[in-house]
């Protein structure tokens, strides 16, 4: 079963709570969160993208960024910008994007969970990713953003996280720049606590990974470094021990569609890539923008035109969980064979879109002569995210969308 903990976490003030708050790294690159944090000197950009603090030509790898990370981190606590709590705690974090709202739990894992696959993952992460990751928790000691998790919904749960949400004032209750509003609940009370954590302990035999595999892959890999570097235990009561997350039940979340533009078309002509398409495929010419409206249809934009791709039978096995997702049959009758883009973490001609931007999006990026062609997806489900997580199987790279993210800079775990 999966151990979940209350902590103490270090949080802003609630009157400076929407300037600290920011959007995750990954997010968005060092130029826009240089924008963003324009005339914001509290803003946590300046401890998960520090980078933004020097001009263009540094190293964003370099040891100075995670220094100046940990520095800007302390500035924001000496300030009084953001204290930490006397007890531990858990906390109810509500967001609402278009009118849905989802409810998580944020909390700390335990690291072993990640080791003993009690934390299920279905993506690789890539190695450069991940040990910027782990330089930033090294050095700033801390899980400066929580990972992003999903658990089998338990009614017991919705039940205590309702009661939290109805009989108590919000810490916190703002609404972001793009509209997503956030509502965080501190939950102090002693018995509470011992439910939350007994309940995930007898009804959660395991959680998975939505967003986030190369800060859970940071979080619990360097932990381990701190605990064996003390010579401690699983259950010394260290904070190494664990790391944050904001875990969600599953019947809330919803993927959306992660799409994919190519730079070329490996030599051929348009009218020759048709050709080659149709053996796969049955390639239906559109009026207007497609969103594929179930699985194995496939939207293409080519050449100012959109097309409707449906995958023939034989391009899938409906018994592999990974097979018969939408991607891999891409991937496997396009992508590979045609197109010779075999490693999709490492190959500069091909590039990914999420949904959130809408199609417009995918039109902008061929009509502008960048991409030659883009493929619009239909998203893959919770369930499917599940099935391939409980086999110990890895889906492609860049499947999974999830909207809304994460805020962060409202909460954060230290490790000493």
């Amino acid at each position: 079963m999966s151990i979940f903990k209350s902590f103490k976490a270090v949080r802003p003030v609630a009157d400076k709570v929407k300037e600290v708050a920011c959007r995750p790294y990954d997010v968005l690159n060092a130029n826009e969160a240089r924008d963003e944090a324009a005339g914001k000197s509290h803003s946590f950009y300046h401890v998960i993208k520090p980078e933004i603090d020097f001009g263009d030509d540094v190293d964003v790898y370099g040891k100075e960024i995670y220094l100046k990370g940990r520095e800007n981190y302390e500035a924001l606590k000496s300030a009084g910008v953001m204290n930490q709590d006397g007890d531990d705690s858990y906390y109810v974090y509500e967001l609402t994007m278009n009118g849905k709202t989802q409810t998580g739990l944020v909390g700390c894992c335990a690291i072993d969970d990640y080791f003993d696959n009690v934390i299920k993952k279905h993506e690789l992460t890539r190695p450069d990713k991940e040990e910027d990751r782990k330089n930033h928790v090294r050095v700033g000691k801390i899980n400066a953003e929580p990972v992003f998790f999903s658990y089998p919904h338990v009614d017991g749960i919705d039940n205590l996280v309702s009661r939290v949400k109805q009989s108590n004032k919000p810490e916190y209750d703002f609404t972001a720049d793009d509209g997503v509003r956030h509502v965080l609940w501190r939950v102090e009370a002693k018995s509470e606590i011992e439910a939350i954590e007994a309940m995930f302990d007898q009804s959660v035999p395991s959680i998975y990974v939505a967003d986030g595999h190369h800060r859970t892959a940071a979080g619990a890999l360097v932990g381990k470094e701190f605990r064996d570097a003390d010579n401690g235990s699983a259950t010394n009561g260290k904070r190494y021990n664990y790391f944050m997350a904001v875990l969600f039940p599953d019947n809330q979340l919803q993927i959306i569609d992660y799409n994919r533009v190519v730079k070329d078309l490996n030599g051929m002509s348009p009218s020759e890539f048709l050709d080659r398409l149709g053996s796969s495929f049955s390639i239906e010419s559109m009026s207007s923008q497609y969103r594929p409206e179930r699985l194995h249809h496939i939207g293409m934009y080519m050449g100012g035109e959109w097309y409707k791709l449906v995958a023939n039978d034989n391009t899938y096995d409906d018994n592999d969980p990974v097979g018969v997702l939408d991607v891999t049959i891409l991937s496997k009758q396009v992508l590979e064979p045609m197109l010779n883009i075999v490693d999709l973490r490492r190959d500069k001609r091909i590039d990914f879109v999420g949904g959130i931007r809408g199609l417009g999006e995918l039109e902008k990026r061929v009509n502008s002569g960048e991409m030659a062609v883009a493929f619009a997806m239909y998203p893959v489900t919770m369930q499917q995210l599940i099935d391939i997580s409980d086999a110990d199987l890895i889906m492609p790279p860049k499947v999974t969308w999830f909207e809304p993210k994460l805020r962060s800079g409202l909460f954060v775990h230290e490790l000493d």
